[in-house]
């Protein structure tokens, strides 16, 4: 199964807190927001990943777009640019252009299968890891859970 999109929200009590202390959310490099808040990435193309429906998954792919998060004048900002989905010796994780550095990636989440049938798409359970922790917010300490990821 090819996918064409990933949406994923991050964490959506972490968007609430955000738009709430009158920070801002902001959308770019073609990054769209669904009607639940999430966000909606689009594959770039000539990606290798593959998930069966026991859970498995093999390969790569990269997802275009970005959401930066900045509140309280700048001392909250976080960017997450250039997601990708990678399996690896880790297992499945989400990873992104490193910030503030943007010299490597980073695995900011580990996924875990939860629905997989031919041809309706994947969702996958998400939990932040210690890199997550950094580069979202550093308040939710490594394995908490955040929003499902969608890819279709």
């Amino acid at each position: 199964m090819s996918f064409n999109k990933l949406t994923w929200g991050v964490k959506a009590s972490f968007r609430s807190y955000v738009e709430a202390a009158g920070g801002s959310v902001t959308l770019g490099d073609g990054a769209t927001r669904a009607d639940d808040g999430a966000f909606v990435f689009n594959a770039v193309p000539g990606g290798d990943l593959e998930i069966s429906p026991d859970g498995s998954a093999s390969g790569s792919m990269r997802f275009e777009g970005s959401v930066t998060f900045d509140a309280h004048g700048g001392m909250l900002k976080s960017t997450l640019a250039e997601l990708g989905i990678e399996s690896g010796e880790d297992g499945l994780v989400i990873t992104v252009l490193e910030a503030p550095m943007n010299q490597g990636r980073c695995a900011i989440a580990k996924l875990e299968c939860v629905a997989s049938g031919e041809g309706e798409g994947v969702t996958l359970r998400s939990e932040i890891t210690m890199d997550g922790m950094w580069q979202i917010a550093d308040n939710y300490p490594p394995g908490t859970e955040l929003d499902s990821v969608q890819l279709d």
